[in-house]
């Protein structure tokens, strides 16, 4: 009996803080400079959609200029006419060096004055079996997924901390949580993003920098459908389980996450569970989110062995049925 009470207890406590922990509101970017890198398309163009909606003054990032022109007039169709705003383009390849990085966030600066909240958005999938990975895939990955994030923070720091105040946002993946068949190459970039944003949001806290790492589920967007054309079955099965989610319901999710200053952003309640069970030593930006990491730990894991055990069974079912069919074509 005691058991059952302390379940239920839980229960109702991590069901009482998902629900509780999105109140905020997007009035708090009013007036602010908001950077969007990866802005032209998906969870980037949401967001920088949102900051838009809220008052914000908007620079996205990205390497289409054909794209990027698009966005902006999509963006700007959501400008509030409350305040002055302006939505400014860079068509830059963040991934290349970090000189031509600083070079243009200065120019953004020079025009939006300095960045405020920096969304590190940018980013490229791909999903194969490890052997069918060509090497040079591990490294795009790395470059794009973790150094492009890494090179736009660097190139932006600095005037967070001569004003002490900042967001700084990772648009990681629940991916970047657990390794799944067919991501090696990218679940390894994403993975990188947590230890960089545990590191850097140590050193940032002094000066009153806030560093959010979000984990968004499988997204409806452009690079998704792109990643379905050639992604493994096994890996296709996988993701299923967790559903597909709009990009505007996981961009105001992340949004005000950040805005709040939470260090980890999850969405639905996958997301929730996986975001508790790997929290290690990330820090708890508020004490009930604290308190039900700790009570929650134990139940979180006992059905995450559930699903392994499931994510074991259809891998395993695919290989069988990929025997049996090798075998017919030879007979």
């Amino acid at each position: 009996m005691f058991i059952i009470i302390v379940s239920a207890l839980t229960f109702i406590i991590g069901v009482l803080y998902y629900f509780l922990k999105r109140k905020t509101s997007f009035s708090e970017v009013r007036g602010l400079h908001v950077m969007v890198t990866g802005g032209s398309s998906g969870i980037g163009k949401c967001m920088a959609i949102e900051a838009a909606k809220g008052g914000a003054r908007v620079t996205l990032v990205a390497r289409d200029q054909l794209r990027l022109q698009k966005a902006k007039s999509e963006v700007e169709s959501h400008m509030t006419r409350e305040c002055s705003q302006m939505v400014v383009c860079l068509s830059l390849d963040i991934s290349m060096n970090l000189s031509d990085v600083e070079r243009a966030v200065k120019e953004a600066e020079e025009t939006q004055g300095p960045v405020d909240v920096l969304i590190n958005c940018a980013g490229t999938s791909m999903s194969a079996k490890f052997l069918d990975t060509p090497l040079i895939e591990f490294r795009r990955m790395m470059e794009i997924n973790y150094l492009g994030s890494v090179m736009v923070t660097r190139a932006v720091v600095p005037s967070m901390i001569k004003k002490k105040s900042g967001r700084i946002v990772f648009v990681s993946s629940m991916a970047g949580q657990l390794g799944l068949f067919g991501y090696t190459a990218y679940s390894s970039s994403k993975f990188a993003l947590r230890g960089f944003a545990e590191s850097l949001q140590m050193e940032l806290k002094p000066y009153n920098i806030k560093v959010t790492l979000a984990f968004p589920p499988d997204t409806d967007t452009p690079g998704f459908a792109e990643e379905q054309k050639i992604k493994p079955k096994e890996t296709r099965l996988l993701s299923e389980a967790g559903g597909l989610f709009q990009p505007d319901t996981v961009a105001k999710i992340i949004l005000k996450d950040s805005l709040k200053g939470k260090f980890l952003s999850s969405v639905g309640i996958d997301g929730f569970m996986v975001s508790t069970l790997t929290c290690g030593f990330s820090p708890a930006t508020s004490f009930m989110e604290g308190l039900s990491q700790v009570t929650l730990m134990g139940l979180f894991r006992l059905i995450a062995l559930s699903y392994l055990a499931y994510f074991d069974y259809v891998i395993k079912k695919c290989k069988d049925e990929d025997e049996i069919k090798s075998v017919k074509k030879s007979s």
